[in-house]
């Protein structure tokens, strides 16, 4: 999967367990787990706030993008006939 979860990163950079958030933000241990685990397909906004109030960071701070090898096609290639390419052969 493209993004990366680096919130056991940053619990520990905080010195925060996992019991202790998923208290202050009102969610089950299991699911701070899972979150940690990056076992998961999407979080809330609203969760993503308040676990960014609790630690005191950014959404970059837990989140992060990389790229796929072999991305199907950019959407920064603007020509229509590589695109249709692209689509075609991936």
């Amino acid at each position: 999967m493209p993004i990366i979860v680096h919130l056991d990163v940053m619990l520990a950079k905080r010195k925060v367990r996992s019991r202790d958030l998923a208290e202050a933000i009102g969610i089950a241990e299991q699911n701070v787990s899972l979150l940690k685990s990056g076992k998961v397909k999407g979080i809330r906004f609203d969760t993503l706030e308040k676990i960014c109030a609790a630690l005191d960071c950014q959404p970059g701070d837990i989140l992060e993008f990389t790229p796929e090898a072999e991305a199907p096609f950019s959407l920064n290639d603007q020509d229509p006939t590589r695109i249709a390419q692209k689509q075609r052969s991936g």
